[in-house]
């Protein structure tokens, strides 16, 4: 069983009747499920995952308000489920760095822990602001139930993607990525000897490569020791968890080389068919410069296309 269908499972035989019976008027007001940080919430745990911070366990998320008002007597339910049943440990145990990951959560305080913002970003600097991974830990996993809707409506906003002026800076700083690091200071460090060097700038060309798979798919892009997995199964680019493996684990050298330009020449090929993109070239540069011009407003336009990395 997964923790998404175990969290459920909770949730459905002992949470939800535990709940109505000591907050009748309450219930209709909360929204609940299973999303955040830790790898159930993505669907990619297995069995390794259950050596920590793993087990059954939900997400009640109450209004500012109501969270005010009537927070700690929810935990206080929450906390006085079974632990157990039949003998296997169910219920997901939290530590001073798990901490606030299930249980009764305020919406607003929530959005603002992942965001920076109570409903989320609004302005283009807003969303420039926010690292990938942190939209991603936000719009994953589950809702069981929200009849009120309003932290469905944050969510849903943020699952809607960047604006486009937004998504198209990321693109043009993940295509200029890819070309410096893999199609330029990749081999030059490799005739160089310099293989220290040269394994860091594989390294990068891959986190921006992935990144822009997800950004090419319109999804936000995870933590990254989960960036690959999450590839698979993506309809845009479906091939590029298979060339991100195959890259990963050939030797250092020109083989590697040219993986790395296989996979600027599918990207290059996935921008000219979105329209993005009218350069026939695989290197990606000149593709960053020409992203660059389609965007509209003008400050986010003459900003350093650099100022994308890493976000």
């Amino acid at each position: 069983m997964t923790g998404q269908q175990l969290a459920r499972q909770y949730y459905e035989t002992l949470g939800r009747p535990a709940l109505a019976a000591h907050f009748p008027a309450l219930v209709p007001r909360m929204a609940v499920g299973l999303a955040g940080e830790g790898s159930e919430c993505f669907g990619f745990d297995d069995a390794l995952s259950r050596d920590h911070d793993w087990g059954a366990g939900f997400c009640i998320w109450l209004e500012e308000d109501d969270f005010r008002q009537y927070g700690a007597q929810v935990q206080a339910v929450y906390d006085s489920l079974p632990a157990e049943k039949a003998g296997f440990p169910i219920r997901r145990q939290q530590d001073e760095y798990s901490a606030g990951r299930v249980g009764c959560l305020c919406t607003q305080h929530w959005y603002r822990r992942y965001t920076g913002f109570p409903e989320g970003p609004e302005t283009p600097a807003q969303w420039r602001r926010v690292p990938e991974a942190y939209l991603a830990t936000v719009t994953n996993g589950t809702v069981f139930a929200d009849p009120l809707g309003r932290f469905s409506a944050v969510r849903e906003k943020l699952c809607a993607f960047y604006p486009e002026d937004v998504r198209l800076k990321k693109l043009a700083a993940r295509a200029a990525a890819m070309a410096q690091a893999g199609q330029y200071n990749y081999p030059r460090c490799i005739k160089r000897g310099d293989m220290v060097a040269a394994q860091l700038a594989r390294a990068e060309f891959m986190r921006a490569g992935m990144s822009m798979a997800y950004l090419l798919n319109r999804r936000h892009a995870p933590f990254y020791k989960w960036m690959h997995r999450g590839l698979e199964g993506m309809p845009v680019l479906p091939r590029a968890y298979e060339q991100f493996a195959q890259l990963a684990q050939t030797p250092d050298g020109p083989r590697a080389a040219e993986n790395i330009e296989g996979i600027c020449l599918t990207v290059a090929a996935e921008l000219r068919r979105q329209g993005l993109s009218t350069v026939r070239d695989s290197f990606l540069l000149p593709h960053a410069a020409e992203i660059l011009e389609r965007i509209t407003d003008p400050e986010l336009r003459r900003t350093h296309v650099m100022e994308e990395r890493g976000k």
